[in-house]
Protein backbone atom coordinates (compact mmCIF):
# COMPACT_ATOMS: atom_id res chain seq x y z
CA UNK A 1 0.00 0.00 0.00
CA UNK A 2 1.82 3.44 -1.23
CA UNK A 3 2.47 6.49 1.14
CA UNK A 4 2.87 10.26 0.63
CA UNK A 5 6.04 11.42 0.41
CA UNK A 6 6.64 13.89 3.66
CA UNK A 7 5.60 17.47 2.86
CA UNK A 8 7.53 20.77 2.35
CA UNK A 9 4.97 23.39 2.56
CA UNK A 10 1.81 24.15 4.79
CA UNK A 11 -0.61 22.48 2.44
CA UNK A 12 1.13 19.59 1.43
CA UNK A 13 1.89 19.07 5.31
CA UNK A 14 -2.34 19.00 5.65
CA UNK A 15 -2.22 16.79 2.60
CA UNK A 16 0.02 14.32 3.90
CA UNK A 17 -1.26 14.24 7.54
CA UNK A 18 -4.68 13.26 5.77
CA UNK A 19 -3.28 10.54 3.82
CA UNK A 20 -1.60 9.35 6.99
CA UNK A 21 -5.09 9.70 8.79
CA UNK A 22 -6.86 7.99 5.89
CA UNK A 23 -4.05 5.01 5.85
CA UNK A 24 -4.34 4.15 9.13
CA UNK A 25 -8.05 4.34 8.99
CA UNK A 26 -8.52 1.60 6.31
CA UNK A 27 -5.93 -0.35 7.75
CA UNK A 28 -7.73 -0.51 11.42
CA UNK A 29 -10.43 -1.64 9.63
CA UNK A 30 -8.48 -4.44 7.92
CA UNK A 31 -7.02 -4.82 11.82
CA UNK A 32 -10.44 -5.57 13.18
CA UNK A 33 -11.40 -7.69 10.41
CA UNK A 34 -8.58 -10.22 11.65
CA UNK A 35 -9.85 -9.02 15.22
CA UNK A 36 -12.99 -10.88 15.39
CA UNK A 37 -11.97 -14.54 14.14
CA UNK A 38 -8.72 -14.16 16.52
CA UNK A 39 -11.62 -13.77 19.20
CA UNK A 40 -12.77 -17.89 18.27
CA UNK A 41 -9.06 -18.20 18.46
CA UNK A 42 -8.46 -18.82 14.69
CA UNK A 43 -5.47 -17.48 13.18
CA UNK A 44 -6.36 -16.50 8.94
CA UNK A 45 -4.69 -15.22 6.22
CA UNK A 46 -7.71 -14.94 4.39
CA UNK A 47 -8.67 -11.37 5.16
CA UNK A 48 -6.42 -9.34 2.20
CA UNK A 49 -8.57 -11.80 -0.12
CA UNK A 50 -11.81 -10.40 0.99
CA UNK A 51 -9.90 -7.03 1.11
CA UNK A 52 -9.71 -7.51 -2.53
CA UNK A 53 -12.93 -8.63 -3.25
CA UNK A 54 -14.26 -5.46 -2.05
CA UNK A 55 -11.95 -3.53 -3.46
CA UNK A 56 -12.71 -4.65 -6.83
CA UNK A 57 -16.48 -5.32 -6.52
CA UNK A 58 -17.34 -1.29 -5.37
CA UNK A 59 -14.77 -0.12 -8.05
CA UNK A 60 -16.43 -1.93 -10.78
CA UNK A 61 -19.58 -0.62 -9.30
CA UNK A 62 -18.67 2.92 -9.18
CA UNK A 63 -16.63 3.16 -12.31
CA UNK A 64 -18.61 0.58 -14.71
CA UNK A 65 -22.24 0.87 -13.77
CA UNK A 66 -21.77 4.45 -11.89
CA UNK A 67 -23.53 3.41 -8.56
CA UNK A 68 -23.67 5.61 -5.47
CA UNK A 69 -20.53 5.14 -3.34
CA UNK A 70 -22.16 3.73 -0.41
CA UNK A 71 -24.17 1.41 -2.07
CA UNK A 72 -20.98 -0.01 -3.97
CA UNK A 73 -19.55 -0.29 -0.46
CA UNK A 74 -22.02 -1.99 0.57
CA UNK A 75 -22.81 -5.01 -1.86
CA UNK A 76 -18.88 -4.98 -2.07
CA UNK A 77 -19.05 -5.66 1.69
CA UNK A 78 -21.71 -7.95 1.22
CA UNK A 79 -19.75 -10.26 -1.67
CA UNK A 80 -16.89 -10.45 0.60
CA UNK A 81 -18.52 -11.64 3.61
CA UNK A 82 -20.77 -14.19 1.17
CA UNK A 83 -17.03 -15.35 -0.03
CA UNK A 84 -16.02 -15.32 3.64
CA UNK A 85 -18.80 -17.84 4.79
CA UNK A 86 -18.20 -20.20 1.63
CA UNK A 87 -14.64 -20.10 2.55
CA UNK A 88 -15.31 -20.58 6.78
CA UNK A 89 -17.35 -23.77 6.42
CA UNK A 90 -14.10 -25.50 4.76
CA UNK A 91 -11.32 -23.88 6.17
CA UNK A 92 -12.94 -23.62 9.80
CA UNK A 93 -12.64 -27.58 10.23
CA UNK A 94 -8.74 -27.23 10.51
CA UNK A 95 -7.09 -25.50 13.09
CA UNK A 96 -3.48 -24.06 13.34
CA UNK A 97 -0.81 -24.41 10.44
CA UNK A 98 -3.36 -26.48 8.14
CA UNK A 99 -5.96 -23.48 8.89
CA UNK A 100 -2.95 -20.45 7.66
CA UNK A 101 -1.90 -22.21 4.63
CA UNK A 102 -6.19 -22.99 3.38
CA UNK A 103 -6.39 -18.95 4.02
CA UNK A 104 -3.05 -18.27 2.50
CA UNK A 105 -4.41 -20.47 -0.69
CA UNK A 106 -7.75 -18.63 -0.38
CA UNK A 107 -5.53 -15.23 -0.65
CA UNK A 108 -3.63 -16.17 -3.67
CA UNK A 109 -6.77 -17.55 -5.63
CA UNK A 110 -7.99 -14.10 -5.12
CA UNK A 111 -5.37 -12.31 -6.14
CA UNK A 112 -4.74 -14.73 -9.20
CA UNK A 113 -8.03 -13.72 -10.11
CA UNK A 114 -7.80 -10.43 -10.36
CA UNK A 115 -4.38 -10.43 -12.05
CA UNK A 116 -6.33 -12.26 -15.11
CA UNK A 117 -9.31 -10.15 -14.74
CA UNK A 118 -9.95 -8.17 -17.72
CA UNK A 119 -12.85 -6.20 -18.09
CA UNK A 120 -12.55 -2.75 -20.06
CA UNK A 121 -15.81 -0.99 -21.02
CA UNK A 122 -15.87 2.20 -23.29
CA UNK A 123 -17.82 4.98 -21.56
CA UNK A 124 -17.98 8.58 -23.00
CA UNK A 125 -15.22 7.30 -25.45
CA UNK A 126 -12.74 6.45 -22.53
CA UNK A 127 -12.15 2.60 -21.68
CA UNK A 128 -12.50 1.82 -18.50
CA UNK A 129 -12.70 -1.33 -15.75
CA UNK A 130 -9.84 -3.86 -14.65
CA UNK A 131 -7.35 -4.16 -17.22
CA UNK A 132 -5.40 -7.76 -15.86
CA UNK A 133 -1.87 -7.00 -15.07
CA UNK A 134 -2.06 -3.06 -15.62
CA UNK A 135 -4.53 -2.96 -12.90
CA UNK A 136 -7.70 -0.97 -12.19
CA UNK A 137 -6.73 2.55 -12.56
CA UNK A 138 -10.00 4.98 -13.22
CA UNK A 139 -11.17 4.40 -9.85
CA UNK A 140 -12.53 8.49 -9.91
CA UNK A 141 -15.92 8.47 -8.02
CA UNK A 142 -14.65 10.73 -4.90
CA UNK A 143 -13.23 13.41 -7.62
CA UNK A 144 -15.56 13.11 -10.03
CA UNK A 145 -18.23 13.95 -7.48
CA UNK A 146 -16.55 17.03 -5.63
CA UNK A 147 -15.34 15.46 -2.86
CA UNK A 148 -12.23 16.59 -0.71
CA UNK A 149 -9.65 14.78 1.00
CA UNK A 150 -10.54 16.15 4.21
CA UNK A 151 -14.78 14.54 3.26
CA UNK A 152 -12.97 11.20 2.58
CA UNK A 153 -10.99 11.15 5.38
CA UNK A 154 -14.00 12.04 7.51
CA UNK A 155 -16.50 8.87 5.65
CA UNK A 156 -13.20 6.00 6.57
CA UNK A 157 -13.42 7.53 9.75
CA UNK A 158 -16.89 7.46 10.39
CA UNK A 159 -17.32 3.81 9.19
CA UNK A 160 -14.03 2.68 11.34
CA UNK A 161 -16.00 3.96 14.22
CA UNK A 162 -18.90 2.32 13.80
CA UNK A 163 -17.57 -0.68 13.40
CA UNK A 164 -15.52 -0.26 16.89
CA UNK A 165 -18.73 0.80 18.27
CA UNK A 166 -20.72 -2.37 16.90
CA UNK A 167 -17.45 -4.86 17.94
CA UNK A 168 -17.19 -2.87 21.46
CA UNK A 169 -21.01 -3.64 21.89
CA UNK A 170 -20.78 -6.85 20.47
CA UNK A 171 -18.03 -7.62 23.65
CA UNK A 172 -20.61 -6.40 26.26
CA UNK A 173 -23.50 -9.08 24.94
CA UNK A 174 -23.33 -12.79 25.26
CA UNK A 175 -22.30 -12.72 21.83
CA UNK A 176 -19.19 -11.64 22.86
CA UNK A 177 -18.87 -13.89 25.55
CA UNK A 178 -19.29 -16.62 23.33
CA UNK A 179 -16.83 -15.54 20.90
CA UNK A 180 -14.67 -15.85 23.98
CA UNK A 181 -15.24 -18.91 24.94
CA UNK A 182 -14.73 -20.58 21.79
CA UNK A 183 -11.37 -18.54 21.71
CA UNK A 184 -10.28 -19.84 25.25
CA UNK A 185 -11.42 -23.40 25.02
CA UNK A 186 -13.27 -25.16 22.79
CA UNK A 187 -13.74 -28.54 24.59
CA UNK A 188 -15.59 -26.54 27.50
CA UNK A 189 -17.30 -24.09 25.18
CA UNK A 190 -18.95 -27.42 23.08
CA UNK A 191 -19.67 -28.76 26.27
CA UNK A 192 -22.03 -25.83 27.38
CA UNK A 193 -23.58 -26.46 24.02
CA UNK A 194 -22.34 -23.97 21.82
CA UNK A 195 -22.28 -24.72 17.91
CA UNK A 196 -18.32 -24.10 17.30
CA UNK A 197 -18.87 -24.43 13.38
CA UNK A 198 -21.10 -21.99 13.45
CA UNK A 199 -19.72 -19.33 15.98
CA UNK A 200 -16.63 -19.42 13.56
CA UNK A 201 -18.28 -19.55 10.19
CA UNK A 202 -20.07 -16.27 11.54
CA UNK A 203 -16.99 -14.37 12.87
CA UNK A 204 -15.27 -14.91 9.71
CA UNK A 205 -18.45 -13.68 8.00
CA UNK A 206 -18.13 -10.77 9.50
CA UNK A 207 -14.31 -10.53 9.46
CA UNK A 208 -15.31 -10.71 5.65
CA UNK A 209 -17.75 -8.03 5.66
CA UNK A 210 -15.69 -5.79 7.65
CA UNK A 211 -12.61 -6.02 5.25
CA UNK A 212 -14.78 -5.98 2.32
CA UNK A 213 -15.88 -2.38 3.07
CA UNK A 214 -12.27 -1.83 4.34
CA UNK A 215 -10.99 -2.89 0.83
CA UNK A 216 -13.93 -0.33 -1.25
CA UNK A 217 -12.89 2.66 0.87
CA UNK A 218 -9.07 2.00 0.02
CA UNK A 219 -10.33 1.64 -3.48
CA UNK A 220 -11.70 4.60 -4.04
CA UNK A 221 -9.38 6.26 -1.74
CA UNK A 222 -6.13 5.55 -3.52
CA UNK A 223 -8.08 5.54 -6.96
CA UNK A 224 -5.96 2.51 -8.35
CA UNK A 225 -5.41 -1.38 -7.28
CA UNK A 226 -3.32 -4.21 -8.70
CA UNK A 227 -2.72 -7.68 -7.89
CA UNK A 228 0.38 -6.36 -6.08
CA UNK A 229 -1.54 -4.86 -3.52
CA UNK A 230 -2.91 -7.85 -2.00
CA UNK A 231 -0.24 -9.63 -0.93
CA UNK A 232 0.78 -11.55 2.25
CA UNK A 233 2.51 -8.58 3.66
CA UNK A 234 -1.08 -6.58 3.69
CA UNK A 235 -2.22 -10.39 5.10
CA UNK A 236 0.03 -10.64 8.05
CA UNK A 237 -0.63 -6.36 8.66
CA UNK A 238 -3.97 -7.61 9.28
CA UNK A 239 -3.30 -10.35 12.16
CA UNK A 240 -0.04 -8.30 13.57
CA UNK A 241 -2.20 -5.61 14.97
CA UNK A 242 -4.83 -7.43 16.85
CA UNK A 243 -1.83 -9.72 18.35
CA UNK A 244 -0.06 -7.16 19.02
CA UNK A 245 -2.45 -4.61 20.52
CA UNK A 246 -4.41 -7.46 22.60
CA UNK A 247 -7.91 -9.36 21.89
CA UNK A 248 -8.94 -7.56 25.45
CA UNK A 249 -10.65 -4.34 23.89
CA UNK A 250 -10.93 -3.41 20.09
CA UNK A 251 -8.86 0.20 21.28
CA UNK A 252 -5.81 -2.38 21.03
CA UNK A 253 -5.86 -2.80 17.40
CA UNK A 254 -6.21 1.08 16.87
CA UNK A 255 -3.45 1.57 18.97
CA UNK A 256 -1.10 -1.18 17.56
CA UNK A 257 -2.47 0.33 13.43
CA UNK A 258 -1.55 4.12 14.95
CA UNK A 259 1.76 2.56 16.26
CA UNK A 260 2.66 0.85 13.30
CA UNK A 261 1.85 2.61 10.60
CA UNK A 262 2.13 6.10 11.97
CA UNK A 263 5.42 5.77 13.39
CA UNK A 264 7.01 2.57 12.10
CA UNK A 265 6.29 2.87 8.59
CA UNK A 266 5.90 6.64 8.39
CA UNK A 267 8.30 8.13 11.18
CA UNK A 268 11.01 5.86 10.29
CA UNK A 269 10.96 6.37 6.58
CA UNK A 270 14.58 7.25 6.31
CA UNK A 271 15.66 3.60 7.18
CA UNK A 272 13.68 2.33 3.57
CA UNK A 273 13.21 -1.69 3.95
CA UNK A 274 14.96 -1.99 7.50
CA UNK A 275 11.34 -1.02 8.72
CA UNK A 276 10.00 -4.17 7.49
CA UNK A 277 12.71 -5.83 10.47
CA UNK A 278 11.25 -3.53 13.08
CA UNK A 279 8.14 -4.78 12.31
CA UNK A 280 9.16 -8.37 12.88
CA UNK A 281 11.23 -7.60 15.70
CA UNK A 282 8.08 -5.63 17.38
CA UNK A 283 5.51 -9.02 17.27
CA UNK A 284 8.27 -11.10 18.20
CA UNK A 285 9.06 -9.00 21.31
CA UNK A 286 5.27 -8.69 22.23
CA UNK A 287 4.56 -12.59 21.49
CA UNK A 288 7.35 -13.09 24.32
CA UNK A 289 7.09 -9.96 26.89
CA UNK A 290 3.31 -9.51 26.43
CA UNK A 291 1.72 -12.05 24.85
CA UNK A 292 -1.47 -11.18 25.74
CA UNK A 293 -0.79 -7.98 23.38
CA UNK A 294 0.24 -4.65 24.75
CA UNK A 295 -3.09 -3.59 25.91
CA UNK A 296 -3.96 -6.91 28.03
CA UNK A 297 -5.96 -7.48 30.79
CA UNK A 298 -3.62 -6.47 33.28
CA UNK A 299 -2.85 -2.49 31.76
CA UNK A 300 -6.65 -2.16 31.05
CA UNK A 301 -7.64 -2.74 34.62
CA UNK A 302 -4.66 -0.06 35.83
CA UNK A 303 -6.32 2.17 33.80
CA UNK A 304 -9.61 1.77 34.99
CA UNK A 305 -8.07 1.59 38.65
CA UNK A 306 -6.30 5.20 38.08
CA UNK A 307 -9.20 6.95 36.55
CA UNK A 308 -11.01 5.35 39.16
CA UNK A 309 -8.84 7.57 41.87
CA UNK A 310 -8.69 10.53 39.85
CA UNK A 311 -12.76 10.67 39.82
CA UNK A 312 -12.47 10.75 43.34
CA UNK A 313 -9.76 13.08 43.66
CA UNK A 314 -11.80 15.66 41.74
CA UNK A 315 -14.44 14.59 43.85
CA UNK A 316 -12.59 15.35 47.00
CA UNK A 317 -10.99 18.57 45.49
CA UNK A 318 -14.72 20.21 45.09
Amino acid sequence: MGYLAPPSTGIDTMTYLLGIFQTIGVHTLLGLSAYLLLLTGQLSLAQVGFFAIGAYVSGILTVIFSWNIFAALALGSIMAGFFAFLVGFPALRVKGLMLVVATISFSEIVRLFFFNLSWRVNLNGVEVGPDSTQGFREIRYFAANGWEQVHIVGLIWSVVMLVMLALWWLDQVRAGAVLRAVGTDELAAQSSGINLTMVKVVAMTGGGVIAGIGGGLFAHSTTYVDHHTFVILLATFAVSYPIIGGLRSVMGTLFAVIFIQGFIIEGLRFMGDYRNLIFGLLIILVMNLRPQGLLDGNLMLDMKKLLSRLKKGDKADA
